[in-house]
């Protein structure tokens, strides 16, 4: 066997589909974003970075900042091992207990982030619930999609947002079987937000449980942030939230919330948090910070809320084929791997924007799309410069706009 030939062509495979991957060298600068740093062989240039989970720029905000640097000037760097063995801080604590009081629960359980608290909880509630069925979103994040897979159980995939599909396929399962219902509250590549209440009343018919990812919406929904449940007035109704530290909170790191005993269950049996190194207590005490600022200020949500909708309205103006959606997220279709990537490529290069492309396996083939994700601290001028230099490059590569009088223009 020749290894370096199997690697090589798996890359080189990857290459000519146009879908390699490409990281883009950059440093935020503080108290800027989001402005940043593009480093290069030739030297650095300033960008504006459009592509980035920091929602809310919380990991910017000085209440933030000035809880990790006194938590390391207290307790060190690292939290010095797993959660069963010294690595449960005073800092862990307070957080699980943030998190708990945000979603309404009686608990919380953290993680090093979603993706593991999503594996590792789904794979987990498998074994505790032998013979359950998950009946997981047709969208569901990667992460999802392998816990559901590695706890080796039976699912039954429901399409998008589809009531009357999901009531079908419970209907159609024993009815003594347990089920967990699987879905998102924001899907984060076409920005769709699903019914939460209408699934709940599902779920109450069908004696299933229901397992809710947020993590595209805490901090982002809701008066104090919990999300769209809270937002909608349902989280009472759901029975385990997902959620992320690394995106509207601005930290890192992912935990579940719900009752005592179901995150003491996964505490004691999930391999996937007895065995790893606990979160460092500056990030920690940053993610508390975070979550206790957006608890009581309802600004950044609003911001953000505006900046989405002037970037839709403009786009839909200039003719671009935005992707209607109700959530701050705004994709541009473009249908294309490597259009797609020429696009992103000549942004950065020729207008210092920072956008990455987004191709399969994350959204399916001929959906390839930009992600665009508008902050608050973008400013109207960053939004005319954005705009204008996608409806040169539409012009500029031949693509298609919505209205054909606008390509005349």
């Amino acid at each position: 066997m020749d290894y370096a030939k199997v690697f090589a062509k798996a890359l080189e495979d990857i290459k000519r589909e146009g879908r390699y991957r490409v990281f883009a060298d950059i440093q935020r600068q503080r108290g800027r974003f989001p402005s940043a740093q593009y480093f290069t062989e030739g030297g650095t240039r300033p960008i504006t970075v459009w592509c980035s989970n920091d929602y809310l720029c919380m990991g910017q905000n000085p209440s933030v900042l000035a809880a990790m640097h006194e938590a390391i000037d207290t307790a060190g760097a690292g939290s010095g091992g797993t959660r069963n063995i010294s690595g449960t801080t005073h800092y862990h604590v307070e957080l699980e207990q943030e998190i708990a009081e945000l979603h309404g629960k009686e608990a919380a359980l953290v993680f090093t982030s979603a993706y593991v608290a999503n594996d590792t909880t789904l794979a987990t509630l498998q074994k505790l619930l032998p013979g359950s069925i998950i009946f997981s979103d047709a969208k569901n994040h990667a992460s999802m999609i392998a816990g559901i897979r590695n706890g080796g159980g039976k699912k039954v995939i429901w399409r998008n947002n589809d009531l009357a599909d999901l009531e079908a396929k419970l209907a159609a399962a024993p009815a003594d079987a347990p089920k967990i219902i699987a879905f998102e509250s924001v899907y984060s590549m076409d920005g769709l937000v699903s019914p939460i209440g209408a699934i709940c009343d599902l779920a109450k018919k069908y004696n299933a449980l229901t397992y809710l990812d947020e993590v595209h919406a805490v901090g982002l929904y809701g008066p104090h942030g919990g999300g769209i449940a809270e937002r909608d007035g349902v989280m009472d109704r759901v029975d385990i939230i997902n959620g992320t530290l690394a995106k509207g909170f601005g930290v890192m790191g992912g935990y579940i919330a719900a009752d005592r005993n179901l995150c003491d269950a996964i505490r004691s049996y999930a391999p996937g948090f007895i065995f790893t190194t606990s979160l460092v207590p500056a990030v920690a005490a940053g993610a508390v910070a975070s979550i206790r600022h957006l608890k009581v200020s309802g600004v950044e949500r609003a911001r953000i809320q505006d900046r989405a909708r002037l970037v839709k309205q403009q786009m839909r103006e200039a003719g671009l084929p935005v992707m209607e959606n109700p959530s701050h997220i705004v994709p541009l279709l473009v249908g294309d791997p490597v259009l797609t990537k020429k696009i992103t490529d000549a942004l950065l290069e020729r207008f210092a924007i920072y956008v990455q492309p987004i191709n399969y396996p994350t959204v399916a083939r001929g959906t390839e799309r930009l992600r665009i994700t508008p902050t608050p601290h973008h400013s109207d001028e960053d939004i005319a410069h954005l705009v204008a230099s996608l409806r040169t490059l539409w012009r500029e590569l031949g693509l298609p706009f919505e209205r054909e009088a606008l390509a005349a223009e």
